[in-house]
């Protein structure tokens, strides 16, 4: 997982900026709940009224709210109170909650304490009654008694409004708040206010706040797919560049080690999958957690005595996904495994298909791709069975949490502890958290394969190079001609027990033609890839002009050579943009004379674009021997110090082949040719000839030297000349 969240790092800035705009969009999503939990709750139940105290309220039902309000408290009451200038439908006084007591929350909040009960206890209550009766009883009695009376009276209603409070504290607050809601209904009433109108107008002006945040919920979520999206695309580009750039750096040995079929899978495959989770982590896994703990909070300013549910249903998800985590994990890693056998298995076939129907092997490569198709699949279908299992019961999980929560919140709702809007919100809520781990356990099903595509381009991309530039690197002298020398040198492959090539010395000079035969498997295209550094020697080295290949940059080196490998490849374009493959700036007379060379010049003039006729993907449009001509003229286009030809005129015939060296001797007089051959009449003219038998040298020297002094060479010199060209090159030697 660390692999997979180490190719965030370029993009922290975005990722920094993505949150924000997901923190936005959580908090529109959230608060969605609240304002439908309001709509129940205040809108339809409580007539829109949302104010905990009267905003506006008649003579009368202010002197009988007073009667249960403390002798101690009355005042301030009073004070936060004023004559209203306003006109309503009434002929008694209207009075006015000041706006400094509207404005100042501390004291609006000390009012409402104030009133809460108060309004409860008034509401029903004939306390003008009660007055009326006082007033008729002290209008029979002196100014003494009158006091009296007032006084016993007054202790008679603290002590009433006591025992009142008491048992209202037994009641829940959703329970006081609603019958202050009603309390204050019946007011505004008294005055001659439009209720209906006060409902729709709360009702509407709540709608257009949702409406307002659901729009903006969506522009957050348009930019956080756009912004999601652009950071995917970059990261996917980014890795397939640098891929691509660290493989065109590998050695042979890094190729031995990472198979070409494994090599393009990671390079698309396991580069796309990175790229989609990517996506959507930044589009569900960083909002997933936002919207559980934002919904946790908002859960608990609901109802707390729910909370357990919330815990029920978290704990059952996470106990599911670590289940099908331990049960599938290790399935993804032999998913891309086989996946790269399938590409391995297609990619054979493929490029081998003439030689399957010239020995009508068809069926056994078939039974071959069946069998890694099946593999496949049978892993796929266990992988998909075991996520698709996991929907169904994260389904059942959130409809039995649903239920369960109907379940509790009735009785509360029925026992008068919560109102129903507040159980509807309770429920929003817990589904929202219960998506947010759902759309977690979703990104599950891609995570794992996306962690093991993430190792496996990581492996690559860590891998280390075994050929490298040295830190500081020479360069070859202006005036160097191009002489290679082999000093003591031994090569051995990664891993091997024995050496392949063991105590190799000889020196190739400018102006002459080295040759390399032997047996197969005798080592001579390894020996010349050395040259190029597509391996390093084991022991010794290997010197151009004086300098250790290995003490210039890579680039210098090849820039000197001119590599014409065993098997011709060409590249899909024309004719010319090969030939000039190596020399991109050259003008199109150095291309006619490397063709010409090369002898290819005959087969492209019988084209019709000539040199800009096209050519296929690895050239399959031309034959063998056109293949290796074309070769040819790319390396001599170059006009490099160094020509190295392995086994490159081996799709030639012996009539094209003769006139090609003999263009070539001429074009190369001045330049080191190291040539790897099978045929003898390729190398009779070569100045030096070097026998290879087991990776040792066993000769040196010209052709009729080596008749004499080399039994290895006179073997294959006799299997391929005449009796009478064998018998006429030993009477030479003498």
């Amino acid at each position: 997982m660390s692999k997979l969240f180490k190719f965030f790092k370029p993009y922290a800035s975005a990722v920094v900026a993505i949150l924000c705009v997901l923190v936005v969009q959580a908090y529109c999503d959230l608060s969605l709940p609240t304002y439908t939990s309001d709509i129940v709750n205040v809108g339809i139940q409580q007539n829109g009224i949302d104010e905990k105290v009267p905003e506006q309220i008649g003579e009368k039902d202010l002197q009988s709210l007073l009667f249960f309000v403390s002798e101690k408290n009355q005042d301030i009451v009073k004070d936060a109170y004023e004559e209203s200038s306003k006109e309503y439908n009434t002929k008694q006084k209207v009075f006015a909650l000041k706006s400094s007591m509207k404005k100042d929350e501390e004291k609006l909040d000390a009012l409402s304490d104030i009133l809460a009960k108060p309004m409860v206890l008034s509401t029903g209550m004939n306390s003008k009654n009660k007055m009326n009766q006082s007033k008729m009883s002290q209008s029979k009695m002196s100014k003494a008694q009158v006091k009296e009376q007032a006084k016993a009276e007054a202790a008679q209603r603290e002590a009433m409004i006591k025992k009142m409070e008491k048992k209202l504290d037994k009641f829940p607050d959703s329970m006081i708040d609603q019958a202050g809601a009603v309390y204050i209904k019946g007011v505004y009433e008294n005055i001659g206010m439009d209720m209906d109108k006060y409902e729709i107008h709360y009702i509407l002006n709540t709608g257009v706040k949702m409406l307002g945040l659901a729009a903006l919920g969506m522009l957050a979520s348009i930019i956080v797919g756009l912004m999601a999206s652009r950071v995917g695309a970059s990261i996917g580009r980014g890795l397939r560049r640098n891929v691509f750039r660290k493989v065109v750096g590998f050695s042979n040995g890094e190729f031995d080690k990472f198979s070409t079929a494994s090599l393009i899978t990671r390079s698309t495959n396991d580069i796309q999958q990175i790229q989609l989770l990517t996506v959507m982590i930044l589009r569900m896994v960083l909002y997933a957690p936002i919207m559980a703990i934002g919904g946790i909070t908002k859960v608990f300013k609901t109802n707390v005595d729910m909370s357990w549910i919330i815990a029920l249903a978290v704990g059952l998800i996470v106990m599911v996904v670590v289940v099908l985590f331990t049960v599938v994990m290790p399935k993804f890693k032999i998913v891309q495994d086989q996946v790269d056998r399938l590409n391995l298995v297609s990619r054979e076939i493929l490029t081998g298909l003439p030689v399957i129907r010239a020995f009508s092997t068809e069926k056994h490569e078939e039974a071959r791709f069946d069998e890694a198709n099946k593999n496949l699949t049978k892993t796929n279908l266990f992988v998909n069975r075991a996520m698709t299992f996991m929907m169904p019961v994260m389904m059942l999980i959130m409809n039995c949490i649903a239920v369960l929560i109907v379940w509790t919140g009735g009785h509360s709702v029925n026992d008068g502890t919560m109102q129903v809007g507040d159980m509807m919100a309770f429920i929003q809520y817990t589904m929202q958290i219960i998506m947010a781990f759902l759309m977690i356990c979703m990104i599950s099903v891609m995570l794992p394969r996306a962690a093991v595509s993430a190792t496996r381009v990581d492996e690559v991309l860590t891998s280390e190079t075994k050929i490298h530039d040295p830190k500081e690197a020479k360069t070859f002298a202006k005036d160097g001609k191009g002489m290679v020398t082999f000093d003591h040198v031994s090569f051995r492959y990664p891993g091997a027990e024995e050496d392949v090539l063991h105590d190799l010395s000889f020196t190739a000079k400018p102006g002459e033609t080295t040759a390399f035969i032997g047996s197969t498997g005798s080592g001579k295209s390894t020996l010349v890839n050395l040259i190029p550094r597509f391996y390093d020697v084991t022991e010794g080295k290997i010197t151009i002009d004086g300098v250790d290949v290995r003490d210039v940059s890579q680039h210098d080196l090849r820039a000197r050579l001119g590599y014409v490998p065993q098997k011709g490849i060409l590249f899909s374009g024309d004719i010319a943009s090969n030939i000039m493959y190596g020399n991109a700036d050259g003008s199109e007379a150095e291309m006619i004379e490397a063709a010409e060379i090369a002898q290819a010049k005959e087969f492209i003039d019988t084209k019709s674009k000539k040199y800009h006729s096209p050519i296929s993907q690895g050239g399959s449009n031309v034959s063998g021997g056109q293949k290796q001509r074309l070769s040819i003229a790319r390396a001599i286009a170059k006009h490099p110090d160094v020509y190295i030809f392995d086994d490159s005129f081996s799709a030639l015939d012996y009539k094209t082949d003769a006139i090609l060296r003999k263009e070539l001797k001429a074009k190369t007089k001045d330049s080191t040719v190291m040539i790897v051959a099978q045929r003898i009449s390729t190398i009779l003219h070569a100045e030096q000839i070097i026998v290879l038998d087991d990776g040792q040298i066993v000769g040196k020297g010209t052709h009729k030297e080596l008749l004499k002094s080399c039994e290895a060479y006179y073997q294959i010199a006799s299997s391929q000349l005449s009796e009478k060209e064998l018998e006429a090159d030993m009477k030479e030697v003498g």
